[in-house]
């Protein structure tokens, strides 16, 4: 009786079992190329095969730009552009923010108004954090002294930068002419009215660059000239306006036409404003008319 052979070894002998692929021509039954396989060996090839495509596949993927064309796998370098853009923003940021404090000061000396920029939320919470002495009780005679003290240093500052700074500069009157309205902060009234003959020249008062060229509905044509030292010069009422805005000037260089534009007008006349550090200054005081 010969002896029963088990599943698992009768199966393995199958694998091993050796099998002939004959390649022959159809026509003349001529045999072309024959091969011996085994089951096992066409089986190891095929994986040998399939662990070499996963290989290739895989390489691709990690060490070239096609994975980029992945949809989900993530740049290496994306987190570098990224950073790199958020620098970028940040910087256009501060620019854009500097630009609108230089817009919104320009505006209000347009506007005539001498109200500072409210302070920053984030820099008064940091300075009532801080600031314990602000936190004490105060009397009232405390309060008062305070006052007066706050007082006489911001006219002292005042009056030494004025000196100064204002003072060392040399000005070339505007026009020549009779002033019939002078500087008056209480009546919002921040610069001097000077009446001249029709179509007479305005020149400008110091070197500087035109930063305002323009028409508005309340002053009529108006040019604005930057000096140094945060010192602006304006000129209001034109009839017409020789300067743009971005050209540099030089003392005395004609800019503009006395006229008699815009709504607060009543004749022609130039009404010629100084403002230095976003305040404005009495004129008369630094030039001669």
């Amino acid at each position: 009786m010969e002896q029963e052979i088990k599943p698992h070894k009768r199966i393995y002998k199958k694998l091993r079992n050796k099998y002939r692929l004959v390649v022959m021509n159809d026509q003349t039954l001529e045999e072309r190329a024959s091969f011996r396989l085994a089951p096992m060996n066409v089986f190891v090839a095929v994986g040998i095969i399939l662990i070499l495509l996963i290989t290739a596949t895989i390489y691709l993927i990690a060490f070239t730009g096609l994975r980029e064309y992945i949809p989900g796998y993530a740049d290496p370098g994306m987190k570098r552009k990224v950073y790199r853009l958020n620098q970028k923003a940040d910087s256009l940021q501060h620019v854009l923010d500097a630009r609108e404090v230089y817009i919104n000061n320009f505006k209000n000396i347009m506007e005539g108004k001498t109200e500072g920029k409210p302070e920053n939320k984030s820099n008064a919470t940091i300075q009532a954090k801080y600031d314990t002495l602000r936190n004490l009780p105060k009397s009232r005679e405390d309060s008062l002294f305070r006052l007066e003290m706050e007082r006489q240093d911001i006219e002292t500052v005042r009056s030494a930068a004025e000196k100064n700074d204002i003072g060392s500069f040399f000005f070339f009157s505007p026009v020549k002419g009779i002033i019939t309205s002078n500087f008056n902060v209480r009546e919002k009234h921040y610069g001097i009215d000077i009446v001249a003959p029709e179509n007479e020249a305005i020149k400008a008062a110091s070197d500087g660059t035109v930063v305002l060229s323009n028409f508005t509905t309340e002053t009529g044509y108006v040019i604005a000239i930057q000096h140094g030292n945060n010192l602006l010069s304006m000129y209001k009422h034109n009839s017409s306006l020789l300067k743009k805005t971005g050209d540099a000037v030089k003392a005395g260089d004609v800019i503009a036409i006395i006229g008699n534009t815009g709504e607060h007008t009543t004749g022609p006349h130039l009404h010629f404003e100084l403002w230095y550090n976003g305040t404005p200054v009495d004129p008369q005081k630094y030039v001669t008319f």
